[in-house]
C-alpha cells in the first residue's frame, strides 16, 4: 500500500492527505549522479573574475623610450613591456568560465533522485496553497511559523509565482526561498533542509518529469 502524506493549510492544520507519485518521490537514488550534477550547478554559478592586464591593455607606452642605437642602453620598444615597472603581465590569469553543460535527461534524473531523497528523509511538506492578501514579509513569516519551519532553511515550490509572494519573500530569501516548480533543479532541492510543495505544484512536477522521461 502506498504511503500517504498529509496536506496542511497556512495555519498548519491538516486539510487532506494524498499519495505522492512513486516514480518521482520513491525512485532509486543515484548518489553518484547527484554529486556530479551538484558540482556542475555550483560551478555554473561561479564567475572567473581574476584578470591581469597584458601590455596591449595598459595605456601609454606608445613612444619608444630612446633611440635604437647609440645610447649604451638595451633596446626598448615600449615602457609598457613586461620587464618595465607598471608594464604588462605575461601569462597572467584571465577571466574564465567554469560552466559545465548538463544534458536535460541527467538534470531530470538528478531532480527525481533529490526529491526521492527528501521524501526518504521525511523532509517534504505539502501545503494546500500559499496565498497572501498583501505583499508583507511579516505575513509570510507568520505562515512559516505556523508550519513550523521558522528555524530551518526551506525551499517552497509553487505552481505559479505570485507577485505578492515574490515581494514578501525577498527579505527571507536565505531561509525560505520560493521557486517555481517548472524550473527547480536538484541543486536547489538538496541545499535546503526542508521542501515545501504547493499541492498544485505536484502536477507541474509530474508533467515536467514524466513527459520527458
Amino acid at each position: 500500500m502506498a504511503e500517504k502524506i498529509k496536506v496542511i493549510n497556512q495555519d498548519g492544520k491538516q486539510t487532506d492527505e494524498l499519495v505522492l507519485n512513486a516514480a518521482i518521490f520513491n525512485a532509486p537514488i543515484n548518489r553518484r549522479l547527484l554529486d556530479l550534477v551538484v558540482i556542475a550547478y555550483a560551478g555554473n554559478k561561479r564567475r572567473g573574475l581574476a584578470d591581469t592586464k597584458t601590455r596591449r591593455e595598459i595605456s601609454g607606452g606608445g613612444k619608444k623610450p630612446w633611440k635604437q642605437k647609440g645610447t649604451g642602453n638595451a633596446r626598448q620598444g615600449s615602457t609598457r613591456a613586461p620587464q618595465w615597472r607598471h608594464g604588462g603581465t605575461i601569462f597572467g590569469p584571465q577571466p574564465r568560465s567554469y560552466r559545465t553543460e548538463i544534458p536535460e535527461k541527467m538534470k531530470l534524473t538528478a531532480l527525481v533522485s533529490a526529491l526521492s531523497q527528501k521524501n526518504k528523509e521525511n523532509k517534504i511538506i505539502v501545503l494546500n496553497s500559499l496565498a497572501l492578501t498583501r505583499a508583507k514579509t511579516k505575513d509570510l513569516c507568520k505562515v512559516i511559523k505556523n508550519i513550523k519551519l521558522d528555524d530551518s532553511k526551506s525551499l517552497f515550490l509553487t505552481s505559479k509565482l505570485d507577485e505578492k509572494l515574490r515581494l514578501a519573500s525577498r527579505n527571507v530569501h536565505e531561509s525560505f526561498k520560493i521557486q517555481s516548480a517548472t524550473n527547480v533543479n536538484a541543486y536547489e532541492v538538496l541545499r535546503r533542509k526542508n521542501l515545501v510543495i504547493e499541492k498544485d505544484a505536484l502536477g507541474v512536477l509530474e508533467n515536467r518529469i514524466l513527459k520527458k522521461a
